[in-house]
């Protein structure tokens, strides 16, 4: 690899479940793409986001600081953050930035930060999917759409996608809409150095939302939007989601697979164009599967909204050549906090102040991953790990673990307990009886750590 800044193309996907790539063997699984990048490349084993949800955890993925530091907790206060975020600071070392796919930072318009033309991005195709409850329609994205479905627009998410600030309507497959506008976002700045941020809606529901000629492949049945007029949302919706979804896992499959056929076009430009060498190519998801989703975490416990290690463990690959070794799995615990970190080095940028990332660069070359605390916070759970310990609290009789209950049929968990992952990584067995000074180090480090971020203090008892 020679010497110039590195093209970046950061790829993040939406409630992708930990075993979900057929390189670990799972059944039925097809993500070719993806296993090229994890053979080309290093695998993070314990990678992490900073939240169990989109919204708080893209802020802190873009920011590189924990977004925590401007209070956010949960999706009602998941704003972008004030800090310059890695498309800011790259732009301003020269790089064109380009972002395209889903944006989920609250409840944005075009013209708030928290959309990608607020927050540095020269060039932009996006759906707000805070204005339609976190969700992107895979098909439809016109006026007409929004006139066709009328009260279940909003809902189904049919809106119509922007460029820069300009309404951008079409209709077809949205996860091959987001890849060709990267694409050809790739083809008109290869001669400079580039950042392009491909967000995909996939594999957040509604999963049924497939092109009529590949759910016909697959055998699939045509599954109906929500009617308004024919029951109210969340009857419907829980029977959208399992257990009540026919052929869920099978249309969850199937948007996994066609997303990771775009992301194999995005890989096959690069090398026709002979970018390859010199572009770290990172995809990870923004937080664990979603059971109720039909995607599989594995042996983790947990899942999306929770802070068990299946809610916040994600897959993580980076391709970096030169600088990272073919087919290699790291098991230091990393962050999407170190995303913003990493690349501002790449391009020879400092990083922001107070950033709590770090670069991955020596680690990816083969050094040995320094020791290092980290920690989540949701306000009615939160969990710290420092090693292989990993001691986590919930509050089950707060409203929120109680919809998550009702609604997402996931169980957030109850109390404290510690667990050491290096014996229990499915986090089965609580050992906080016997390791009293562990528990007490652990729960004073995350104390320290609210002080510092911002939030009140005394926290969690």
């Amino acid at each position: 690899m020679n010497q110039k800044r590195p093209n970046i193309v950061l790829i993040v996907s939406d409630d992708h479940g930990y075993a979900d790539r057929s390189a670990l063997g799972t059944p039925g699984v097809s993500t070719p793409a993806l296993d090229r990048l994890a053979a080309e490349g290093v695998t993070f084993s314990d990678a992490y986001v900073t939240a169990p949800i989109c919204s708080p955890s893209r802020a802190g993925l873009i920011a590189g600081q924990y977004q925590q530091r401007w209070g956010g907790l949960w999706f009602d206060s998941a704003e972008i953050g004030d800090v310059d975020t890695i498309a800011e600071q790259l732009g301003a070392a020269g790089y064109a930035t380009g972002y395209f796919g889903k944006v989920h930072y609250g409840t944005e318009t075009e013209r708030d930060r928290g959309a990608p033309p607020g927050h540095g991005f020269h060039e932009s195709f996006y759906g707000l999917a805070g204005q339609s409850m976190g969700r992107l329609h895979y098909r439809h994205h016109s006026a007409e759409s929004v006139e066709t479905y009328g009260d279940a627009a909003e809902a189904m998410g049919v809106q119509p996608f922007w460029s820069g600030t300009e309404p951008a309507e079409f209709d077809g497959f949205t996860t091959d809409e987001i890849a060709d506008r990267a694409m050809d976002f790739v083809e008109r700045h290869q001669d400079e150095p580039f950042f392009a941020m491909v967000a995909f809606n996939a594999v957040h529901n509604f999963c049924w939302q497939l092109p009529d000629e590949e759910r016909e492949a697959r055998g699939l049945p045509d599954f109906a939007d929500w009617n308004p007029g024919a029951s109210e949302y969340l009857d419907w919706y829980d029977g959208a989601i399992s257990p009540n979804l026919p052929d869920g896992r099978a249309f969850y499959l199937a948007q996994l697979e066609l997303m990771d056929r775009a992301i194999g076009r995005i890989l096959g430009q690069l090398d026709a164009a002979g970018l390859a060498d010199d572009t770290i190519v990172v995809y990870l998801t923004d937080n664990g599967g979603s059971h109720c989703n039909y995607g599989d975490n594995g042996t983790l416990r947990g899942s999306k909204y929770t802070l068990w290690e299946g809610g916040i463990r994600v897959p993580f690959l980076v391709r970096w050549p030169g600088v990272s070794a073919p087919g290699v799995t790291i098991d230091a615990p990393v962050s999407a906090l170190d995303l913003a970190p990493t690349f501002a080095a790449a391009a020879a940028v400092s990083p922001v102040p107070d950033t709590d990332g770090r670069d991955l660069r020596a680690v990816l070359e083969g050094a040995k991953a320094e020791e290092r605390v980290l920690h989540w916070d949701c306000g009615w759970q939160w969990a710290v790990r420092h090693g292989d310990w990993k001691l986590s609290w919930f509050d089950a009789a707060d409203p929120t673990a109680a919809y998550i209950r009702s609604v997402e049929h996931t169980e957030p968990g109850d109390g404290l307990m510690l667990c050491d992952l290096a014996k229990d990584r499915s986090e089965q067995h609580d050992v906080a009886a016997e390791h009293p000074d562990i528990v007490k180090s652990l729960l004073s480090q995350h104390q320290r750590w609210r002080a510092e971020v911002g939030l009140p203090t005394p926290g969690p008892a």
